[in-house]
């Protein structure tokens, strides 16, 4: 009968460790979802000079048509 209590007492223990490991792995998951959204607002009013987007003004000033050839 008391391998019973060790055995469950053993299994809380080792649940209550996953618990406090799991709460830390999400907290950091926040952290880091916190993280890389300020990434993306500081970077956002870069990304059309890295993705290859144009404006008209910027097609005339380097000699280039409106199909992009020329």
């Amino acid at each position: 009968m008391t391998w019973i209590f060790v055995a469950v007492g053993l299994a809380m223990a080792g649940l209550s460790v996953l618990g406090f490991l799991s709460a830390r792995v999400f907290v950091a998951a926040r952290g880091l979802g916190l993280e890389i959204d300020r990434a993306r607002q500081r970077l956002a009013p870069f990304s059309g000079e890295f993705s290859g987007e144009r404006s008209d003004e910027q097609r005339v000033a380097i000699g280039a048509n409106r199909e992009g050839r020329g």
